[in-house]
């Protein structure tokens, strides 16, 4: 199993009872205006579940790496996750975030490890590859892990 799946899981695992143990009035405050709240980060982090999964489960499909991003800031808001309930936006984080390690433990090998010339891993991967040097799903599946513990870091207040 590649590391960052059981990485992935690991984090999961670790995080989703001290998410739990925030409680429901710490877990919607804003750390500063603008900055998103425990509650608007977990949203982000289903989003950013969400538009992976598709992308990981059509890139072996497919001829290249290319696909559409998203307004972060629009899908927090519309899907008004500063409102949900806390309990139930970490349980379907955790469970979409399982999910989707198993579906990245399935691809295999020689898909993960294409090198693909044409990507935009410059404008969607949170650390990016430069568009001029090719890219492979395994490191935007790897890289959606940091992306996770980047934004976990943001609630437990280390980075």
């Amino acid at each position: 199993m590649q590391l960052y799946v059981e990485e992935l899981l690991a984090v999961v695992d670790r995080s989703t009872p001290a998410l739990l143990a925030i409680d429901d009035e710490a877990s919607g405050r804003r750390p500063a205006p603008g900055k998103w709240s425990p509650r608007e980060i977990v949203g982000h982090l289903i989003d950013s579940a969400s538009n992976n999964h598709q992308r990981f489960v059509r890139a072996q499909f497919q001829n290249h790496l290319t696909f559409a991003g998203y307004d972060q800031d629009a899908w927090v808001a519309r899907q008004c996750y500063q409102q949900a309930p806390w309990h139930e936006l970490v349980a379907l984080w955790a469970g979409f975030n399982r999910h989707l390690a198993r579906v990245m433990a399935s691809v295999p090998e020689d898909v993960r490890t294409r090198q693909f010339a044409q990507h935009t891993l410059h404008e969607l991967a949170w650390k990016p590859v430069p568009a001029d040097q090719p890219a492979t799903l395994d490191y935007f599946m790897a890289d959606y892990v940091r992306h996770l513990k980047h934004h976990l870091r943001q609630i437990f207040g280390s980075g």
